[in-house]
């Protein structure tokens, strides 16, 4: 069977593949979500959810550097990319032994479109849909919640000294979009390096957003960015509901839902 890709590659799948590399964290918890863990047989050390996988697959490396010979060794049927989490020298050396899918995520419709291409190539249509009926559902409803809500401009932050904020053309984005927000930097392309005069320019009625990844913020940053800014409020986020893009979305508008609840006024 040929199937397209979200870069339009066309992959050959033979039969639903029974052994699995996955080198994209959200993806990754997402075959466990949609009962394919014992399919799964490579992983990278950046998949932590479940907990317990890393202790029970084997891991071929990061997201943008794998050990060609572990993965050799595991001959996968066919092998989980991102266009952005891996590099493309990764997808090119490997699509040459391998079945190589590669998503392109920037918005929840396109991680919906992954996770059925998912469901059609792992002959998962069942558990598919009804993991896509929820997350829309999920959608909808959280867009009617927070459509009156005043909006807020954001500033959201993943990296700091650098400091690197969220820019333009990122999944991230299109989640502070749906929340109502206005990305301050969104003049942006992608992940922009910022400076301190452009973090003390953010107003008294701003939100300051520190992800949990991939960098930690923690409770020092939020007084660590106050001493630069001593206006704008200061919030950490968990940064998986706002990037990972497969079946941690069922869950995500629930949490931005207590978010604006108990911390946006």
């Amino acid at each position: 069977m040929i199937y397209t890709d979200q870069l339009n590659r066309k992959i050959e799948v033979f039969e639903a593949p029974k052994r699995i590399i996955s080198l994209v964290p959200s993806q990754t918890e997402l075959l466990v979500t949609l009962g394919l863990e014992d399919a799964i047989v490579g992983i990278t050390k950046f998949c932590v959810h479940p907990k317990w996988l890393r202790k029970e697959k084997t891991i071929v490396g990061g997201t943008k550097k794998v050990n060609y010979d572990k993965i050799r060794k595991l001959n996968p049927d066919i092998i989980l990319c991102n266009k952005e989490e891996n590099t493309k020298e990764i997808v090119e050396n490997l699509e040459k032994e391998y079945a190589v899918h590669v998503s392109d995520i920037f918005s929840v419709e396109d991680a919906t479109n992954m996770i059925q291409q998912y469901g059609e190539i792992f002959k998962m249509e069942n558990e598919v849909n009804k993991l896509v009926s929820k997350i829309e559902a999920e959608q909808r409803l959280f867009k009617k919640q927070v459509a009156n809500n005043p909006k807020k401009k954001v500033g959201y932050f993943i990296w700091k000294d650098p400091w690197i904020a969220v820019g333009a053309n990122t999944f991230i984005d299109h989640l502070l979009e749906l929340n109502n927000f206005e990305n301050v930097f969104a003049s942006k392309n992608r992940y922009p390096e910022v400076s301190l005069e452009e973090i003390n320019a953010l107003g008294e009625q701003d939100l300051i957003l520190l992800s949990s990844e991939p960098f930690p913020f923690s409770e020092k940053h939020i007084l660590e960015i106050q001493k630069i800014n001593q206006r704008a409020k200061v919030l950490l986020v968990d940064g998986e509901y706002f990037s990972w893009y497969g079946s941690r979305l069922a869950d995500a508008f629930s949490y931005f839902k207590t978010l604006h609840k108990q911390n946006i006024r």
